[in-house]
């Protein structure tokens, strides 16, 4: 086979509400680039980049003087084609490469009649486990409801995501407000699900000294684990030391020269694989395997994924054997999917790993339409800035804690 053509398409798809975090605020929808790359024997594969827009799609035109005429499953050889690291001091491409591997592997799956997992050593598990994934909320903007911002309403978002869902694991995105606010919001959620475990992350705006304290706090709850509450390996190592909570990061460990770092003189017990951070499912594969050597513990991180990275996360937590931890999905916020068949169901907190060949998605050409066209009308949306605080930029460590008594949601365009 040959690669003769490949397409990007930007989209946005509406959240039922905007989520909040500690740099900012998902605007009510997330922005993705779709990616199609096809060969000379008509097949398809399919791909998904966060963000978008011109230079995204720009990004992946560009691929075309790299990879036209190339065959698809010499994987390695496209790794130092597109992200030599090298070159990529210049150009980092680690997320275009990413969106790429996942398109070639599906015409792999495809060509060869297999789901990816197959090719990627064969599933120990149908179906991966998720955690509720629970934001402080803005209320949508046009029916004003769905608004998380009071200990109650948590409370009551994270009954309604286990009623509806399953999960029987709850992680809260903090950050957003001052810690012994958020603090007092992690212990309701403990006593409403006392049989679950749990899990917080304040996006790393903590000191290092606040993240001890919140840590020595919460350690008699039934924690998975603590995610970057601090910013780098010397603090997420100090606080290590004070505190007996496991400590994970999707920040500070992302590549294998960190993980080789991190092995070495151990900060962080649990690393959080993202199929884009790590650019692409067989380097998370590779990774997870040293971290099973070495006795480190892993997990699946969500950036932001609509239904044909939520595939590339199926199959790579199909294949792990060392996955003990429920995964990290925004997915169930989403409205909608571009996906033929629209959003992926939950069963009992998991969902089950395709079994199509590739990854066992299709396009929704209708709605792969209807949301480039939204794309259009709205834009991109400034990812680390919060509506209602214009010009707002946390600290790090941060003191410019949001006021949970304010129920402004400031202008946001739908």
């Amino acid at each position: 086979m040959k690669i003769i053509d490949i397409r990007a398409t930007t989209v946005t798809v509406p959240l039922e509400a905007p989520l909040r975090h500690a740099n900012g605020v998902h605007w009510g929808r997330f922005v993705r680039t779709i990616v199609e790359v096809e060969t000379d024997n008509g097949l398809i594969g399919l791909g998904e980049m966060g963000g978008g827009g011109e230079s995204a799609e720009a990004a992946f035109r560009a691929m075309k003087s790299y990879l036209l005429g190339h065959d698809p499953a010499r994987l390695e050889e496209m790794r130092f084609l597109i992200a030599n690291p090298t070159a990529s001091l210049y150009n980092n491409r680690t997320q275009i490469h990413a969106a790429l591997e996942f398109a070639c592997l599906d015409i792999l799956g495809q060509a060869w009649g297999v789901p990816v997992c197959d090719i990627l050593g064969g599933r120990v598990r149908d179906a991966v486990r998720f955690a509720s994934y629970c934001f402080f909320r803005y209320p949508n903007p046009q029916t004003k409801s769905g608004e998380v911002r009071t200990i109650e309403q948590l409370v009551a978002h994270a009954s309604e995501l286990k009623r509806k869902f399953g999960f029987t694991t709850h992680k809260l995105k903090g950050g957003v407000f001052h810690p012994d606010y958020e603090l007092e919001a992690y212990r309701a959620l403990a006593a409403a699900f006392p049989e679950d475990s749990l899990r917080f992350d304040p996006n790393a705006v903590w000191s290092t000294e606040q993240a001890i304290r919140f840590g020595q706090a919460i350690e008699g709850l039934n924690n998975d684990y603590l995610e970057d509450p601090v910013y780098g390996l010397n603090g997420m190592r100090r606080t290590r030391e004070m505190v007996r909570v496991p400590l994970a990061t999707n920040t500070v460990v992302v590549n294998f020269e960190q993980l080789a770092a991190n092995v070495l003189n151990t900060a962080v017990d649990v690393i959080l694989l993202d199929t884009t951070f790590w650019g692409g499912i067989r380097a998370c594969v590779k990774a997870a395997g040293v971290c099973e050597t070495f006795q480190l513990g892993i997990a699946v991180h969500s950036s932001g994924e609509l239904g044909i990275q939520l595939a590339t996360m199926l199959h790579m937590g199909a294949v792990l054997p060392s996955l003990a931890f429920a995964g990290d999905a925004h997915y169930h916020h989403l409205t909608d999917d571009i996906i033929v068949g629209g959003l992926m169901k939950y069963e009992n907190g998991a969902i089950r790993v395709p079994d199509g060949p590739g990854l066992g998605v299709k396009l929704d050409r209708e709605k792969l339409g209807k949301y480039n066209e939204l794309y259009k009308r709205l834009g991109n949306y400034p990812y680390d800035q919060d509506p209602a605080r214009p010009g707002w930029a946390p600290l790090i460590p941060n003191d410019r804690w949001a006021d949970p008594t304010d129920s402004r949601s400031g202008s946001i365009p739908y």
